[in-house]
């Protein structure tokens, strides 16, 4: 995928948009229902009403960048319905993004490096 990359925070807008909104009007959503700096480098994702459509609003730095995906099989797992946001790990992404359930998905836990002796 071309887009962000490295340890990014993701914010999903739990309540379906309209998606005939561009980057510009999912930007003023970021501020206005999710009260939140589109500008801030975190990625913000969006649902259709229809569960096979997400559409992501995110500034790269130089500009506001719109990404969005059709699924031609399957739907994405979405979260429960309501109004609010809520946030993704960068695995559970990568999950959403491939049409899998990013329920499932277990972040590793990083284990220290044992000691040299000698």
């Amino acid at each position: 995928m071309i887009g962000p990359t490295g340890a990014v925070r993701v914010m999903v807008a739990t309540k379906p948009v309209d998606f005939r909104k561009g980057a510009e009007g999912l930007a003023a959503l970021v501020r206005e229902t999710m009260k939140a700096d589109p500008f801030d480098g975190a990625i913000y994702v969006f649902r259709a009403k229809r569960a096979d459509r997400i559409k992501l609003v995110y500034w790269d730095g130089t500009g506001v960048c719109l990404f969005a995906k059709r699924l031609e099989d399957g739907e994405f797992r979405w979260p429960k319905i309501e109004d609010g946001t809520m946030r993704l790990s960068a695995t559970q992404f990568s999950a959403l993004l491939e049409g899998l359930d990013w329920r499932r998905v277990q972040c590793a836990k990083e284990t220290p490096a044992p000691a040299l002796s000698g």
